[in-house]
């Protein structure tokens, strides 16, 4: 998933899904701005029924655009959708337990790592990607610096993609500069207001900057 030079891509993080015709809506926006490798979808809760529907709403369009979906934290959900894959926030076991259900041919990702022995311990079970950043469960954020230090100390050593978390969008291109394979845009991206389009194109030229300026050197 990567270009010569090489090139950081985007990853879009949304807010919890309710409305699958709306998000359709913003993500055709999102896309039209330039490339995005993958959607990661949250769904606000209910029965695993309208779940699946949502997950199939969405898929066909983001797919349509070579666009990887994965969905947070229902491999069944994921899988029924006809999602790429499934994105956890659990330990080996989850991993574990998500891999025998999806067997091979879909993307296991895992967030939620609070220390490196974590990440370590889910890049050795196999995950497709470790990310770093992306808010506590009480919606607080770590301090910038430290998501820049454990994303540029992965990238560094380890072979599975990294996805670093961006908090606003002042701050991607010092993720960028981490050597992550991914930056991930959040929900704040989606908010009212917020020209996703422009966002993406912004997001792609700092990452086109960086990779130039490597080159360079």
């Amino acid at each position: 998933m990567t270009t010569q030079p090489f090139s950081t891509r985007l990853m879009l993080v949304t807010p919890p899904v309710a409305d699958a015709e709306a998000m359709a809506f913003r993500l055709m926006q999102a896309m039209a701005g330039g490339d995005v490798a993958a959607v990661l979808l949250r769904l606000t809760p209910g029965d695993d029924r309208s779940r699946i529907e949502r997950v199939k709403r969405l898929a066909g369009p983001v797919q349509a655009n070579n666009v990887a979906l994965v969905v947070e934290d229902n491999a069944l959900v994921a899988a029924r959708g006809g999602a790429d894959g499934v994105h956890l926030t659990g330990g080996p076991a989850a991993i574990a337990e998500a891999r025998s259900s999806l067997k091979s041919e879909r993307i296991i990702g895992i967030g939620g790592l609070r220390a490196r022995h974590d990440a370590m311990d889910a890049g050795e079970a196999g995950v497709d990607y470790v990310m770093f950043g992306e808010p506590r469960p009480d919606g607080s954020l770590p301090p910038l610096a430290a998501v820049v230090e454990r994303a540029g100390w992965w990238a560094e050593i380890f072979e599975t993609p990294c996805v670093a978390y961006a908090p606003d969008a002042e701050s991607i291109p010092a993720l960028v500069e981490t050597g992550a394979e991914f930056v991930a845009l959040g929900a704040w991206a989606f908010e009212d207001g917020q020209d996703i389009r422009a966002l993406v194109e912004q997001a792609n030229a700092a990452t086109a900057a960086c990779a130039a300026r490597k080159a360079a050197r």
